[in-house]
């Protein structure tokens, strides 16, 4: 880059061009594999919810203890995500992420031959914590192969996890709950093949996390924000996470029972409707994160949570056919607005990737499971459909995006 280049320096100007080009073509493969992997992490994580119909009948279950279930393991994925992201910052791990998938795998095998409740919640805290070792260092490499494109590149990444999350529920509709518990067990395969990818993901990420490879990391504001304003801004997107992710874990965790209750589907039908629900989130990413991009972060978080307003509070008066249609716009628009929160994320504390990561992947676990658990507090006393009721004033909280500021003009100042 320097125009006045020594001869001792021109070796290295002519080779850093090729450098380049290595990285850019490895970029969009890494980003493959790790949306890839992600897809089968989350297809994991998305099966714990659809198997509660089997869990529930075979242990005679209420509402309560499933809500449970889900705390466990996405409590487990919240308080260890900020700390795994913030040792990483500081000490990158590349293989940590296949040793996370392992354990993954250990809680996939004993959620398989589970004899008891207590049981199951081990296995499931099991889960969780393979996905905490997961999401901060996938997200760290996401944006190391983004090739500058955050937005897209978090979306990409996002957008594995939720076809996972959609696929999972499938099968648990037509593989595990016709065999039985046992059939879990089958689902450890994509365990073990997505530790081979993340092994070699980890071979990408060692060599790029040396001294002297890869980008210099900036780990200095260039937004010109106090430490006071920035943690108050941090505030806000977290409780636009909560908005959503309260209300979807509302929707993952009891839409089947709901559909079930009141429009008398059978199970394997409301699977269907779960599946389709999952998929337009996954849709949703996608064009959220191209559209963080164009338009900016702070119009894309306005438009995605306080958009969806309209559209749940008509789904609990709504029939079978609209309920259907409602989830698919609810779920295209709110699932748009996680790349928008991530990356203004990291653009207010630049340099910690992993622990802003780890904070806001494990926030929003962390407020699905306390969610799920006191929704299944108040749907044993109060009934499913008025679970539906209650949440669908959640995204009115997207308000508090009108305190969010325009980066880019700050920067421009700055």
């Amino acid at each position: 880059m320097n125009n006045t280049a020594t001869p001792t320096a021109l070796p290295a100007a002519t080779a850093a061009p090729a450098s380049g080009i290595t990285a850019q073509s490895a970029a969009i493969p890494i980003l493959i594999s790790l949306s890839f992997c992600h897809l089968l992490n989350d297809l994991i994580q998305s099966l714990i919810p659809a198997l509660y119909p089997l869990f529930k009948q075979e242990f005679d279950l209420d509402f309560a203890q499933i809500g449970i279930i889900t705390l466990a393991f996405q409590m487990t994925a919240s308080l260890l995500q900020p700390t795994v992201g913030f040792y990483t910052d500081k000490r990158p791990q590349p293989y940590s992420l296949a040793l996370g998938m392992c354990s993954t795998l250990i809680g996939l095998l004993l959620l398989s031959v589970a004899h008891n409740y207590l049981a199951i919640l081990f296995a499931a805290a099991l889960v969780g914590t393979g996905s905490a070792i997961f999401h901060p260092e996938a997200s760290r490499v996401a944006r190391m192969a983004s090739g500058g494109r955050y937005g897209t590149a978090q979306a990409f990444f996002q957008v594995g996890g939720n076809l996972g999350q959609a696929v999972g529920p499938l099968l648990a509709a037509f593989i595990v709950l016709p065999r039985g518990q046992g059939a879990i067990a089958w689902i450890s395969l994509a365990a073990l093949v997505a530790m081979g990818f993340l092994t070699r993901i980890g071979l990408w990420y060692r060599a790029r996390s040396r001294p002297g490879h890869g980008p210099a990391r900036a780990t200095t504001a260039s937004h010109g924000l106090s430490h006071a304003r920035v943690l108050f801004l941090v505030s806000v997107l977290m409780l636009l996470l909560f908005s959503k992710n309260v209300y979807s874990s509302s929707l993952t965790s009891f839409f089947t029972f709901y559909l079930i209750e009141r429009f008398n589907l059978p199970v394997q039908a409301a699977q269907v409707q779960l599946f389709i629900f999952m998929a337009s989130i996954a849709v949703g990413t996608l064009l959220g994160g191209a559209l963080t991009d164009r338009i900016g972060r702070r119009p894309m978080i306005w438009i995605s949570i306080l958009g969806a307003l309209p559209f749940t509070l008509a789904l609990p008066y709504a029939d079978l056919f609209w309920t259907g249609v409602l989830t698919i716009i609810i779920g295209l628009l709110m699932a748009s607005a996680f790349p928008a929160i991530l990356v203004f994320a990291h653009e207010l504390i630049p340099g910690r990737v992993g622990l802003v990561s780890g904070m806001f992947f494990g926030f929003s676990f962390g407020l699905g499971g306390l969610g799920a658990a006191a929704m299944g507090y108040i749907a044993d006393s109060h009934g499913i459909a008025f679970i539906y009721q209650l949440c669908s004033y959640l995204p009115a909280l997207g308000l508090v995006a009108w305190f969010l500021p325009n980066l880019n003009s700050l920067k421009a100042k700055a």
